[in-house]
């Protein structure tokens, strides 16, 4: 069994495999962490592997309980990555990033790709057919222009994303999940569309927790996973010990 973990700004996330196939996914507060994974750890048969990601903060003292609890294997920069890293300052990408770039490498395998991750923040990492990581971008999430517009402003309400069908806000609710919603669209389907204009055999994934609120309204044709750091995580661990293996012979 194979338990993975990614810590990430607000929210945890986790998913526990019997190989490739997922038998379980939660997402909780990062107070209910152990909890959480007590619960988890009590439904299991034997005592699983967890490989861990994270972004978020883990106090030493959350460490050292987990790893009573099993054995963890905790990706760093030091993790053997399946991509040549060419970020300009590789010990600043951070390991959600790396993680994602890893799965595409290793489930989309011969092709450019761009991994978007929606989440707090909006990520894109770009990974060349020849498994280079070049970089990407990243910019405010869904929640975030929302919270932004109400904490920098005197009158502006804090809203929260709702289906919408127009694009002339005729009051300020309106105009404000015009803004956000278009503009966020706006964003990703034109950073796409840049993209393939200079890489037109691009394979393009969405993933994060604003997945599914997102992809119905985008132009282009991608892979929605909103599980896909998850099943990197997964990726990752198995890539790992098939090298362990050959490096072993």
């Amino acid at each position: 069994m194979i338990l993975a973990i990614d810590i990430g700004n607000t929210r945890t996330k986790i998913a526990m495999f019997e190989k490739d196939t997922v038998l379980e996914t939660q997402i909780f507060e990062q107070a209910l962490f152990e909890k959480k994974i007590e619960k988890i750890l009590e439904k299991s048969n034997s005592k699983p592997t967890i490989i861990l990601s994270s972004v978020g903060k883990l106090t030493e003292e959350t460490l050292a309980w987990l790893q009573d609890q099993a054995e963890i294997i905790n990706i760093s920069h030091q993790t053997h990555f399946p991509f040549k890293n060419l970020y300009a300052t590789p010990n600043t990408l951070g390991i959600d990033r790396m993680v994602l770039a890893a799965g595409a490498v290793i489930q989309l395998p011969d092709c450019n790709r761009l991994v978007i991750d929606a989440g707090t923040c909006i990520t894109y990492e770009f990974i060349n057919k020849n498994n280079e990581y070049l970089g990407g971008a990243i910019s405010p999430g869904l929640l975030l222009r929302y919270k932004a517009l109400n904490y920098y402003t005197a009158k502006l309400p804090l809203l929260e994303p709702v289906e919408i069908d127009y694009l002339i806000g005729n009051q300020t609710d309106q105009s404000i999940h015009s803004g956000v919603i278009n503009g966020i669209t706006q964003e990703i389907d034109g950073i796409i569309n840049q993209y393939k204009s200079l890489y037109p055999d691009l394979k393009i994934i969405l993933t994060g927790g604003d997945t599914l609120f997102l992809v119905k309204r985008l132009k282009n044709v991608i892979f929605a996973n909103s599980n896909f750091l998850l099943e990197s995580l997964n990726n990752l661990y198995q890539y790992t010990i098939e090298n362990d293996k050959k490096n072993l012979l």
